[in-house]
């Protein structure tokens, strides 16, 4: 089928196929007057004007986009096959069956019908997915369901579970990439900005949508459960709870933050705190969901990958569909740095671009599993016991998605750098001071981005996008530790801590002078 043709059909569309005008069902319609004054006479043209309900008043949008999807076909598949298999192998599954590792042990990756999504061109593409952005049409104003055909192309509208996420704010680090790296086009994707304050929204609402497909078909299915340091299990709970599906979440006791706490609770889930740490908690919950009807919500779970992939498309079509140079993820278990890969990569197989930025994975050094096993050349990995850091969402040593972001990197010239709790909190007060407020998290790419920089490996001139993984408000007291210089060990060189001055003119005078004086010796 041409894709001539088919770019007259609405970019709303559940599928690319043409509809039959025939099967539309029409929707009311009022009139209003149009009123037209002549400059000239000053008579009015009171010509009727035909307005139509986008639907009609008593369905809301779920409703009407299973009405729309009803009499649409749909030629696109997708199945779990062995992650990086040989070409010959013949294991897959189907993604409504639950399984989450191969049969030799190994990582599952989702594979889309890619002979069928390139019946349409590039640009075919682009302009379905540039003509769903910001609208409110279910699911498609979700910057992941914006690209359903590419992420759970089987999956029925009306089983999604969204909370319009994705579509977050790219942000021009104007004054930082000039004042602290020479730099005039460096970009942070602001990730965080979203639903429950982190990227795990974007995979979320994917798991959860399958779930709740599989608890209809009647699988046995009798809730979700994850590990997690923090963000995983806040978007875990939500979601859940939007869908009425019952969430179970192992947390490692005292190594999260309380803003993190707090949304599992908020939302309902059952929470368990656990005295061990992430890498702990995630033994356990493979093997309570071995044995009780739990479905997994890890990373392990291959279903994430495909809603954070959109991520990489939506950087993509914020600069126009031209690539950057550069993207920096920070990196915990790993599943991340994978997802980019392979948003990426789908874009330059179907045609939208005709290349792939480089990737660079930024990890704490205090958790640094990838970054010893690229310093060695790739040679064996060995998983490391995680120490305590600021950025405690990527503090884990064994991480799941350890080949995934080896195959990412290797096949994207990529590179693999590490911050110490120094080096991390410092570029978050330093990116805060330009406007930001970012997490600890941002700060490890930050660095990294930092020494790329410093080192020559990164241009000036190179387009660079830092991900931001998480909000910034979930990670308020180690700022306040940070500009109270209560940190042990720790110079906080940055600090701004609120000056105490007595409550009369001349005293708040004095401190303002000295301030204004300062401020003008530095210009």
């Amino acid at each position: 089928m041409a894709a001539s043709s088919l770019l007259r059909s609405s970019p709303f569309f559940s599928s690319p196929q043409q509809r039959n005008p025939r099967t539309i069902n029409k929707s009311p319609r009022f009139i209003t007057i149009k009123a037209t004054i002549s400059s000239s006479d000053k008579s009015v043209d009171t010509t009727p004007v035909i307005k139509s309900h986008r639907r009609p008043a008593d369905e809301n949008i779920r409703q009407e986009a299973h009405r729309r999807c009803s009499t649409e076909p749909n030629n696109f598949s997708a199945k779990y096959v062995p992650f990086n298999a040989d070409p010959g192998c013949t294991e897959s599954y189907s993604l409504d069956e639950i399984v989450y590792r191969s049969r030799s042990g190994g990582l599952l990756d989702v594979q889309h019908d890619m002979e069928a999504l390139k019946e349409f061109d590039g640009n075919y593409w682009k302009n379905l997915f540039d003509g769903r952005i910001g609208k409110t049409n279910w699911p498609y104003g979700s910057g992941v369901w914006s690209k359903k055909e590419w992420v759970l192309p089987e999956i029925d509208s009306d089983d999604i579970v969204s909370a319009f996420e994705g579509n977050s704010n790219m942000f021009w680090a104007e004054r930082y990439g000039k004042q602290h790296l020479g730099m005039n086009d460096l970009w942070v994707k602001h990730c965080g900005i979203s639903h429950t304050g982190s990227f795990k929204d974007l995979g979320m609402t994917v798991l959860v949508s399958q779930v709740n497909r599989l608890r209809k078909m009647n699988r046995p299915v009798v809730g979700v459960g994850c590990a997690s340091t923090g963000d995983t299990s806040a978007a875990l709970s939500a979601y859940c709870a939007s869908a009425g599906i019952p969430s179970i979440v192992f947390l490692p006791a005292n190594k999260i933050s309380m803003a993190q706490l707090v949304q599992p609770i908020a939302n309902g889930a059952f929470v368990l705190s656990l005295d061990t740490d992430f890498d702990g908690c995630m033994q356990l919950v493979r093997e309570v969901t071995s044995e009780l009807p739990i479905y997994l919500a890890n990373s392990l779970n291959s279903l994430r990958i495909e809603g954070q992939k959109t991520a990489a498309i939506e950087i993509l079509q914020q600069f126009d569909w031209e690539v950057p140079d550069w993207v920096i993820v920070p990196g915990g278990n790993l599943g991340n740095i994978y997802a980019f890969y392979k948003g990426f990569q789908m874009c330059k197989e179907l045609g939208l671009v005709d290349r792939i930025p480089r990737l660079v994975c930024a990890q704490a050094a205090n958790a640094n599993p990838l970054y010893l096993h690229y310093k060695s050349g790739w040679t064996d990995f060995s998983p490391v016991k995680a120490k305590t850091t600021f950025a405690s969402a990527i503090q884990i040593g064994d991480p799941v998605s350890i080949d995934r972001a080896v195959y990412a990197l290797q096949n994207s010239n990529g590179i693999v750098e590490e911050a110490t709790e120094e080096e991390l909190m410092d570029a978050m007060a330093q990116a805060d001071s330009t406007g930001m407020f970012i997490c600890p998290h941002t700060g490890v790419a930050l660095t990294a981005l930092d020494k790329l920089r410093n080192s020559g490996v990164i241009r000036p001139t190179d387009r660079t996008v830092v991900v931001s993984t998480a909000h910034g408000l979930k990670f308020t007291q180690s700022k306040i530790d940070y500009h109270s210089k209560a940190i042990p060990e720790m110079a906080c060189s940055l600090a701004n801590p609120p000056v105490n001055v007595k409550a009369d003119f001349g005293s708040v005078m004095d401190v303002l002078k000295k301030y204004l004086l300062s401020k003008e010796s530095k210009n």
